[in-house]
């Protein structure tokens, strides 16, 4: 679902108190939905969430805005019923992730996106339109259990942002179609590389609020960012754009589509929009 902008809050090593602290489980297949599969879940898009008070160590109470306006909210007893009602499919809503939590994720035919071995050895299915399915356990890079596709932290700069604009004006480069938990403004004098994050891998994002950050890898880009989603209209060329401008080698898991990178939160401390920040 759409998520809600933040001035201020607090990371941990669990990430942002409350991010991704419910989701929806297939009640069919087991697997956690999302966006990534379209035809399946792309509807999600229309909904939005937002906690409702803050989060102080168990999942807080969610309103979740439908499509037609309605609002519901996490602990409503015919919550399931409502949301399968409106998606077109019996899910339930959880903050427990289920064993063996997994998504379904598909690759629309964009040259460039994954290595090859990854999607055919990950491949469970394919799309009527032929398109291959891809099925990853969740949170792999994260404190488990949780909701994470695979790390807490998920961070892009306006420098990436620009550029990305730069090389395809006609495209609509938004910030929301990329989910970042954080948005770093510049980042462009920073060796003056076309997509900075690349080269943070290993180095701390430090906070003025006193929080740290590690950076792991950059963030592999999937078919979510092309979705029609708020005001955004859909448009594949915002991830055609990543493919053929910035394939990256992540060692050990072969070369991606990269914009932003994920992170590891090392020390708590408090964001807030308009904060400096320092990578070191």
């Amino acid at each position: 679902m759409l998520g809600e902008r933040l001035e201020r809050c607090r990371i941990d090593e669990r990430g942002v108190p409350g991010d991704r602290a419910y989701a929806l489980v297939d009640v069919e297949t087991g697997t956690v939905a999302t966006a990534k599969v379209p035809r399946r879940w792309g509807a999600l898009l229309g909904f939005s969430a937002r906690c409702v008070g803050e989060p102080n160590g168990e999942p807080p109470p969610v309103e979740i805005t439908f499509p037609d306006g309605s609002v519901h909210h996490s602990d409503d007893e015919d919550i399931d019923a409502a949301l399968s009602a409106a998606i077109g499919r019996e899910v339930r809503l959880t903050a427990t992730p289920p064993e063996g939590a997994a998504f379904e994720e598909v690759w629309p035919d964009i040259d460039g996106l994954a290595p090859e071995a990854v999607i055919a050895g990950t491949r469970v299915r394919d799309e009527d339109t032929g398109e291959p399915v891809s099925r990853f356990d969740l949170a792999a890079m994260a404190p488990q259990p949780a909701f994470f596709d695979l790390a807490v932290l998920h961070v892009i700069t306006t420098a990436t942002l620009r550029r990305l604009r730069e090389l395809a004006p006609g495209a609509t480069f938004d910030e929301r179609r990329y989910r970042p938990n954080v948005v770093l403004d510049g980042g462009a004098a920073d060796g003056g590389a076309d997509f900075v994050e690349n080269g943070w891998v290993g180095r701390e994002i430090a906070f003025a609020g006193g929080a740290t950050a590690t950076v792991s890898i950059p963030t592999m880009r999937c078919v979510m960012t092309t979705l029609a989603q708020g005001d955004l209209p859909r448009d594949p060329d915002t991830l055609r754009t990543v493919a053929k401008h910035n394939r990256v080698e992540i060692p050990g898991l072969g070369t991606w589509a990269c914009a932003g990178a994920y992170a590891d939160v090392t020390s708590p401390g408090e964001l807030a929009v308009g904060a400096p920040y320092q990578v070191r």
